[in-house]
């Protein structure tokens, strides 16, 4: 059974830096499309960042050109890089994977799911 276990958030001022990390506990065969996802108090969780078995990359309109998504084949580890960190990306970040395709706006297209998640990792952005 596959197991996702984020790492790497924390506490930034505006304007800083944070490369959050989803170990992977298994090599997944190219049929897995994998997914940054976050969610703030109050609001639903919400897809900020995805990438296909390809290299290809998707992302919400509200990130895009500061987060970067990647993954280490080698190593089985899932990144997103986040720069110039707003407020508002304050979050509890989740990775997840299933069996799907990317799609547009951060997120990928599952048949059913994403039924694999990590348990998160939270950043907070001061103003």
């Amino acid at each position: 059974q596959v197991q996702l276990a984020e790492s790497g958030g924390g506490s930034v001022q505006a304007g800083g830096s944070l490369r959050l990390s989803c170990a992977v506990s298994k090599t997944l065969n190219n049929k897995y499309c994998y997914g940054w996802w976050r969610q703030a108090p109050g609001k639903q969780r919400e897809g900020v960042a995805a990438l296909d078995t390809d290299g290809s990359t998707s992302y919400a309109n509200s990130v895009k050109g500061r987060f970067t998504i990647s993954k280490d084949n080698a190593k089985n580890i899932l990144y997103l890089e986040m720069n110039s960190l707003k407020p508002e990306d304050t979050a509890m970040y989740y990775c997840a994977t299933d069996w799907g395709r990317l799609g547009s706006g951060g997120y990928c297209y599952y048949q059913s799911g994403p039924n694999i998640w990590g348990q998160g990792t939270q950043v907070t952005v001061s103003a």
